[in-house]
């Protein structure tokens, strides 16, 4: 059929690749899946959460979670199927030969255990080295990290070291064996911009030099864009598109491969972000024919007869669509908007003067002052540890260590939501960056989306519950979920619960705490389209913080650049991004991850 699947040669090849789930017979959750890799090669796998990005790449190491099967298919590497080979060398090639490195670094490291110790014992377990040279060892393999590596960061434990660190530390354990293959899982999720540059380009140059075959796993598309040679795009358990990364972002052939191009935001342009209507189908969930059809907006009825075949549209370009010729050509700048309007009048509603924010006796943030008009978004920008989520917190009432001014409305907020008005809390309301932990686990969605206008008293009773689905349906969930508990919803659900409770309080401002930073390019560009269309219906202002200054483009007018407690720059966000006049802005941009 392709090219892929006739070619194994060496690197590593998945072939015909299947895998069920042990309790429900006939059910996948990954399905023919064919994949090569080759030495110095770096591959991206992409997708919505729930694509089944991970299950592929878990089984390059012969893995499935509890509960799957590897029902057919196999892992050749080098002439050997990793899927029929015994434990006893399966767990041999682990680490060794096929390397992997986690999502969360933080959880592969032995917290008890120093950063030097740890990688010296990994080297004994593999037999790598002398007692003499093993130390030397661990020396070298963190300096091609571009880490430290005297004696006093090798006595340091994990907790010790920034995320960053953490991630690089990974990198070198996975390369000190000298793997012939190496899979990435979201290594870099959660990074800030700079920390996922170095780490990135750290993880490039180690493949290509090394000659290790990669296999990338991301829902970081515009990630993608920068490292990978080639990408391989997930959905609902199956490859719909294949290629070099210059086709797959210039000329997308699948709808979803396009879809998911339109979620992102880009930095040299304001986009209007749209969503993909509906989630991704869990395994015994999907729909017959072309699993993507019932959310395709090119669908027809023949979209739901029958599976179609990965198919060859273009040498070495792969697509699982039957209407891939018919959809015509695709623009990368499709959906750009004018950028916010520096001219335009804005009548100030919160007013930051001469902030600074202490923990302890230890001064964090050093005197900021800015301005939030009404129905304006104002982002907070820089890498972690500049201020940012610390400035929103003050404003939000969750932090009291503070001394300077915040007005709103031109009077003074409290310096802890205790020592405010109950009208000043329920106008300034915050959204928290973990969907999963901001949400009480054991009411309902709608105990949880009524208990602010009963702690307010705006509403109770028949009226409350009318008011709760009024609010479903402008985040876009509706009536159905009132009943469910959070634990029944998916990260974007439970941010759009997290917006809906926040609006139950009608609130004036928002503030927005790395709201999109967990979340799916595609839920995140519907989780900005719903801001924004608040921000025009109901007059709503919002202070923004987050480290992606792509997003910012697309959602703020103006920005407050930081950087160790610090704005270093500030202004209308089409100037700061065209012509950044601060060296820490324009490495903060050239660092950002972009397909524009």
């Amino acid at each position: 059929m392709s090219s892929d699947r006739e070619r194994a040669g060496t690197g590593i090849a998945v072939q015909n690749l299947r895998i069920g789930l042990t309790a429900r017979p006939g059910v996948d959750v990954v399905d023919d899946i064919d994949l090569v890799l080759k030495p110095g090669e770096v591959v991206g796998l992409v997708g919505e959460s729930g694509s089944g990005k991970t299950t592929v790449g878990t089984a390059l190491l012969g893995y499935t979670r509890a509960g799957a099967l590897i029902e057919k298919g196999k892992v050749l590497f080098e002439d050997k199927d990793v899927l029929g080979l015994p434990w006893q060398q399966v767990r041999q090639l682990r680490g060794e030969e096929i390397a992997y490195v986690p999502q969360d670094p933080a959880a592969a490291l032995n917290p008890s255990i120093r950063i030097g110790k740890q990688i010296v014992e990994l080297l004994e377990l593999r037999g790598i080295g002398t007692p003499a040279s093993r130390l030397q060892g661990a020396r070298d393999g963190l300096a091609e990290v571009g880490l430290p590596n005297d004696d006093e960061f090798l006595r340091r434990y994990s907790h010790q070291l920034s995320g960053g660190q953490v991630q690089r530390v990974a990198l070198a354990m996975a390369f000190l064996p000298k793997p012939k293959v190496l899979v990435l899982d979201e290594p870099t999720t959660g990074l800030d911009v700079t920390t996922q540059g170095m780490v990135l380009q750290t993880m490039g140059e180690l493949c290509r030099s090394h000659g290790v075959a990669a296999l990338y796993v991301t829902h970081d598309l515009a990630v993608i864009s920068n490292i990978a040679d080639r990408v391989a795009v997930m959905y609902a358990g199956q490859i719909a598109e294949l290629g070099p990364r210059e086709t797959i972002f210039g000329q997308p052939t699948h709808p979803y491969t396009r879809a998911l191009l339109d979620s992102i935001p880009h930095l040299s342009q304001a986009r209007a972000l749209t969503g993909i209507p509906g989630r991704t189908p869990a395994p015994g969930a999907r729909p017959d024919g072309c699993r993507f059809h019932d959310r395709c907006s090119y669908a027809i009825d023949e979209c739901s007869a029958g599976v179609p075949e990965l198919r060859e549209v273009a040498p070495d370009h792969l697509v699982r669509c039957i209407r891939s010729e018919q959809i015509g050509h695709w623009d990368i700048s499709r959906g750009t908007v004018p950028d916010s309007d520096p001219n335009q009048h804005r009548e100030p509603i919160l007013t930051l003067g001469d902030l600074k924010v202490f923990y302890g006796h230890t001064e964090v943030v050093h005197g900021v002052s800015f301005e939030v008009g009404k129905a304006e978004v104002v982002a907070l920008v820089g890498e972690s540890g500049s201020g940012k989520t610390t400035i929103s917190r003050c404003v939000g009432g969750l932090h009291k260590e503070w001394t300077g001014s915040i007005t709103f409305e031109g009077n003074e907020l409290g310096k802890g939501s205790r020592s405010r008005s109950a009208s000043d809390r329920k106008r300034v309301q915050y959204i928290f960056q973990n969907p999963y932990l901001s949400l009480n686990p054991r009411l309902t969605i709608e105990q949880i989306v009524r208990r602010p206008m009963e702690l307010f008293g705006l509403a109770s009773g028949k009226e409350a519950t009318d008011r709760v689905v009024a609010l479903l349906d402008q985040v876009a969930l509706g009536p159905a979920v009132l009943r469910y508990q959070a634990s029944r919803l998916s990260g974007g659900e439970r941010q759009r619960v997290a917006i809906a409770r926040a609006l139950a309080a009608e609130p004036d401002l928002l503030v927005c705490d790395e709201i999109t930073s967990a979340l799916d390019v595609s839920v995140q560009g519907s989780i900005v389209a719903l801001l924004e269309d608040l921000r025009q219906t109901r007059g709503i202002s919002m202070l923004f913080v987050t480290h992606n200054l792509a997003l910012v483009r697309s959602i703020a007018s103006r920005v407050q650049i930081l950087n160790a407690g610090n704005v270093v720059e500030s202004g209308f966000v089409v100037d700061v991004m065209d012509r950044p006049q601060q060296e820490y802005t324009q490495r903060l941009l050239a660092n950002s991850p972009r397909i524009d």
